[in-house]
């Protein structure tokens, strides 16, 4: 995946200033634009801010639902500097340049991700397809039930999203053709989860947290 991203990034020409990077399964919210334009902008001329990095809305089972446990990763980088020098790193997630963690401004703008959001039957097929990038057969055979539908109950916690989709994602949305539901009350949270909600709730800092990226003030 890191090959075929610096493919497409390696194609852009030198006029761009900036690169948005963003996977099959991400939408861009438009409500955010201006904020993106601006920060762009704003840095265009800053040399030290190689990336901007996106606040994140994981959905899962439905439309209605994004993950809210320490499963899911809060933000990302997806406006990199047009600079060939930077490369996408692993699973393609991230980016790196010269072997370093980009450094980057956080933008108050929200990347949706829908990869979670298909009808049970199709998402089985993708959980078993998926993961054979990665595994074996043999893994595949042991790890990934042998089942129709894939069982979205089994998660840790969820809230109820309120808020609206993008413009571009409205199609997909009414052509949803399953149910969903989940109990926010009944979360399925370990005491080292609990307690690191709390201390994120009081601070706004998530303790142990991955950064794939560093965070300039």
């Amino acid at each position: 995946m890191a090959q075929e991203t610096n493919k497409a990034f390696d194609a852009t020409g030198p006029e761009a200033d900036w690169c948005f990077y963003i996977q099959g399964d991400e939408v861009f919210h438009e409500a955010y634009s201006e904020n993106l334009r601006n920060a762009m902008e704003r840095y265009k001329d800053d040399s030290s801010v190689e990336g901007l990095l996106f606040k994140y809305r994981h959905f899962y089972g439905s439309c209605d639902y994004v993950g809210d446990s320490r499963m899911w990763y809060r933000r990302e980088v997806r406006v990199i500097r047009n600079d060939k020098n930077i490369r996408s790193y692993k699973d393609a997630q991230g980016f790196r340049k010269n072997g370093k963690k980009l450094k980057v401004k956080l933008v108050d703008a929200y990347i949706h991700h829908y990869g979670w959001v298909k009808h049970p039957q199709q998402q089985q097929l993708k959980m078993q397809n998926f993961n054979k990038l990665w595994h074996s057969d043999q893994w595949i055979q042991q790890h990934i039930p042998p089942v129709d539908e894939f069982d979205y109950s089994m998660i840790d916690s969820l809230k109820r999203y309120e808020g609206t989709h993008p413009k571009v994602f409205q199609e997909r949305l009414q052509q949803t053709n399953w149910q969903f539901s989940f109990d926010p009350s009944m979360r399925k949270l370990s005491a080292k989860e609990r307690l690191s909600r709390a201390i994120e709730k009081w601070t706004g800092y998530r303790l142990g947290e991955y950064k794939n990226y560093e965070l300039l003030p």
